[in-house]
Parts: structure tokens; C-alpha cells; sequence
């Protein structure tokens, strides 16, 4: 890794001081709104300054270790593990400071639909979004299920999940799930299958930021169809009593968004419009962004069997991401919520080619 810019330290090193200044003004309370995307910031930059003044002291000590061993050679021990430790901070620092998706620190929505595969594919995406109930759960993420729509045999044929980092974490949600979105292929013996022959099916995932504020996004009412319907599933008394549940479609997007899990039809239809807005503000950054974003605005162009980026082998226990052609046989651990090596491993190789952009 190549040495840290000294002006990229400096550019943090000011605004931390800057953020310092802010939250140390009472007046910044006044407006909640600032004043969380301020303290927000200053999470996210704790780890770099941590790094750096552990950085500066490393360095301190080394100096002044050699300057001892030039008088007494006893000192000179010290030298080498001194110099490892420089060289890890060093290059921990320069991780820290490669470019950063400017969404890590977001929110999620997490939209997990069947494909080909009829009844089979509605029962793996049912199986993916309890895989990602329990990784929150294990991580102390809080989950809202937007809206479920089950198939006959209780699979899901759609299922929307908002997902939100425990409060004053340092690390946003997107940093770690915005690699799930895309294709994901199943091998297995389906429950309908009476020959017991293993069959391949998919399920797809759709993985967008939802920022605590999404950016002016200007919906005209006229190009919104805004359908009513009876919620489905468990969730209480007064389920399916109303008509509660709320699907939006965008006209001229096609994209449509439902919302089940609030009381009354109003609440479900302002969840709906937030998580619209924050739809609408992908596709205007993938937009702007088109070269940047290429693959993201692909995630999902068909859910069939072809076009993947894991595959869930049951006969083997194997688990295979594609993209950084990553291989483990613990797929029930990892259908139990057990992702952090393969998310880490994916992180990893996003970090590794900024750093190679640069």
C-alpha cells in the first residue's frame, strides 16, 4: 500500500476539528436534523483520527528509541517490533483514508424477490430473508418488514426489509449489505420434488441506500397509482380487518414500493413514499454517476438462473460468491445469519480495488 496523503490527513484532521467545533455549540441541537448528520460525521471519522494519533505516537517512540540505541545499544531491541507497529498503523491509516462509497454511513432497504422457479423460488427467497433477519439480529441491526407478499406454500414471492444501524454506530448498514444485491442461485432438492433430483432456481435482491434524509426528490402526485389492500401475514389483532396496506407504483419509473407493516393506511402510505423517495434518489445518482454505478443499476436486469453472484449448493453445504470467487462449506451457518467472513471477504476486495483506482 502506498504511503497516506499528508493532505488527505489534513483534510480530515480539519474537518474533525471543525465537527468538534459544531457539536460543542449548544445551538446545534436546535435542529435535530443537523445535528444527527453532524454527530453522524464525527462517528465515522473517530476511527481515522484514533488511527492517526496512535500513528504519531508509534512514530514518536521510534524516534526516540534510536536516538537512545545511539548511546546504549540495549535500547536497540526495542527497534523492530516499533517499526512493525508503524508499518501496521501506517497502513491501516491509508486504508481508513482510500475513497469512500459516500453511502456507507446509510441506511438499507432490502427488496428479496422469486424468480424462475415457481413455488421452489419463493421458498429460497423466504429462506434468504430469514438468513438476513438473523445476520441483524447477530449485528444489533433493527429490521422493519415493509410488506411481505407469501406464496401457497408459505414462501415469499416479495419481501421488503428497512434496515438501520444501532444508534451511534460508527459503521452504516450500506457499508456491509450493499454487496447482497443482485441474483442468487439455489441448488437443491426442492420440497416438491418427489424423484428427489436436485433442481436450480433463484431468487433476487434488490439493496438501496435509505439515508436519514433522502435529498429534495420533487414526486408529482399525478405520476403515482396508489393501490389499497388488505395486509397479509402475522402481525396481531387488526391485521386484515382494513384495508391498510399500501402498494405505489411510479409511472414512469415502474417502480413500485408497498408498505404493510404500519396501523393505519396513512402511516403505510408515508413509509411507502420515504422508501419511493429514497428509490428515486438511487436512480438519480445512478444517473448522474452512470459509470460509477453501472453495475448497481444492474443488480437485478432478470432474476433467472444465469446471471448470479452467489450460489447456495445444499447437497455440498457449499456457499460461492462469484464475484471474488469466494468458497466455504458452512451454508447452514451462514443460512443462521452467519455472514461477517463472506461480507468481509467482499469488503475487502471493494477496498482493495479503490485503493488500486487512486
Amino acid at each position: 500500500m502506498s504511503p497516506q496523503s499528508p493532505s488527505a490527513v489534513d483534510d480530515v484532521l480539519a474537518e474533525y476539528a471543525g465537527l468538534q467545533a459544531q457539536m460543542a455549540d449548544p445551538s446545534l441541537h436546535d435542529d435535530p436534523s443537523t445535528a444527527r448528520r453532524v454527530g453522524k460525521r464525527f462517528a465515522e471519522l473517530a476511527p481515522v483520527m484514533s488511527t492517526h494519533q496512535r500513528l504519531q505516537a508509534a512514530r514518536d517512540d521510534l524516534q526516540a528509541a534510536r536516538e537512545l540505541a545511539a548511546d546504549d545499544a540495549s535500547f536497540a531491541a526495542e527497534i523492530p517490533e516499533l517499526e512493525r507497529t508503524v508499518a501496521e498503523l501506517d497502513s491501516a491509516l491509508t486504508d481508513l483514508l482510500a475513497p469512500r462509497d459516500p453511502h456507507d454511513g446509510d441506511d438499507v432497504v432490502l427488496e428479496i424477490k422469486s424468480g424462475e422457479g415457481g413455488e421452489e423460488s419463493a421458498l429460497f427467497a423466504a429462506d434468504l430473508a430469514r438468513m438476513y433477519l438473523k445476520y441483524c439480529e447477530r449485528r444489533g441491526y433493527r429490521v422493519e418488514v415493509l410488506g411481505v407478499t407469501e406464496s401457497d406454500l408459505g414462501g415469499y414471492k416479495d419481501a421488503t426489509l428497512s434496515i438501520k444501524a444501532k444508534p451511534g454506530a460508527t459503521e452504516g448498514v450500506w457499508a456491509r449489505m450493499k454487496f447482497e444485491g443482485g441474483v442468487h442461485r439455489v441448488q437443491r432438492v426442492p420440497v416438491t420434488e418427489s424423484q428427489g433430483r436436485i433442481h436450480t432456481s433463484a431468487a433476487g435482491v434488490l439493496a438501496y441506500p435509505e439515508p436519514d434524509e433522502v435529498e429534495q426528490i420533487a414526486i408529482d402526485e399525478t405520476d403515482l397509482r396508489i393501490d389499497v389492500y388488505r395486509s397479509s401475514g402475522k402481525g396481531g389483532q387488526g391485521v386484515n380487518t382494513t384495508d391498510s396496506a399500501v402498494r405505489i407504483t411510479h409511472l414512469p419509473t415502474g417502480i413500485v414500493v408497498t408498505c404493510q407493516n404500519e396501523r393505519s393506511q396513512l402511516q403505510n402510505k408515508a413509509r411507502a413514499m420515504q422508501v419511493l423517495a429514497a428509490r428515486l434518489q438511487l436512480l438519480a445518482d445512478e444517473q448522474a454517476q452512470a459509470h460509477a454505478a453501472e453495475g448497481r443499476a444492474a443488480q437485478i436486469r432478470t432474476v433467472d438462473r444465469s446471471e448470479r453472484i452467489r450460489t447456495y449448493n445444499f447437497p455440498e453445504n457449499r456457499i460461492t460468491d462469484h464475484r471474488i470467487g469466494f468458497k466455504a462449506h458452512n451454508l447452514d451457518a451462514v443460512l443462521d445469519g452467519d455472514l461477517d467472513a463472506l461480507l468481509d471477504a467482499l469488503i475487502a476486495a471493494d477496498r482493495q480495488a479503490r485503493l488500486e483506482a487512486q
